[in-house]
């Protein structure tokens, strides 16, 4: 990384903790490695958990940002918006108990139990970056108001977007950061405020892009009783 590059942080929207994938290892009785992991006392890294129950828009997220997270000094570099415990760090080992927390809590700027803590821990992130220069950059959806009010009350003009995310879908972006990080080329973050949310589709990806190549598809472990 050039060392005049700002510090950078990276804030990931969730994975979806109700869907398909997420009730497999929610399961009790679910036998594949991973779901053996969450029910363990130690847990499983969240970065790890969410990427499995979310597929590619959260590991295009989770991959991304570990490859061009610059944190200064005692932060961590990616975090993960959560429903009712604020962000949490990617690597943070998560249990059965607290992801079924996550599966019933509301991702809503008025609900109390979601954003107090993200505002809480939000304005923690921006108070400890101080002076330096630091962007705190959202991979998620911009579109709405779920995580931008919030985000932007605590981290003001620190906070930043892809300007790439612009009229692409979620898997659409997944496919984009994957590309980005396989040629190390980063997208371009701009200020949330003043900049237009929305357009028209970008033009699709090229699959013979390195990182968007379609991989042999992989059945999901079938959970055993």
């Amino acid at each position: 990384m050039d060392s005049k590059a700002p510090h950078r942080i990276f804030l990931l929207s969730p994975a979806d903790c109700g869907g398909a994938r997420a009730r497999m290892v929610l399961r009790p009785e679910a036998g594949f490695e991973l779901a053996r992991r969450v029910r363990a006392r130690g847990g499983a890294p969240l970065g790890e958990v969410f990427s499995f129950m979310s597929g590619l828009y959260f590991r295009g997220k989770l991959a991304y940002a570990r490859a061009f997270a610059a944190p200064p000094p005692g932060l961590p570099g990616v975090l993960v918006i959560t429903t009712n415990e604020g962000l949490v760090s990617a690597d943070e080992p998560v249990t059965l108990a607290r992801l079924r927390a996550y599966a019933t809590g509301d991702i809503d700027a008025e609900n109390a139990a979601y954003r107090g803590p993200l505002l809480r821990d939000a304005r923690r992130v921006a108070r400890r970056a101080g002076d330096i220069s630091c962007e705190i950059v959202l991979l998620g959806s911009v579109a709405s108001g779920k995580y931008v009010d919030i985000l932007e009350e605590a981290c003001g003009e620190r906070l930043r977007f892809p300007l790439e995310f612009v009229g692409r879908g979620d898997m659409s972006r997944g496919g984009l950061m994957l590309r980005c990080v396989a040629s190390r080329q980063e997208m371009t973050y701009v200020p949330l405020t003043g900049t237009a949310r929305r357009g028209p589709r970008p033009p699709r990806l090229d699959p013979t892009s390195p990182g968007t190549r379609r991989s042999p598809a992989r059945r999901a472990p079938t959970p055993r009783s």
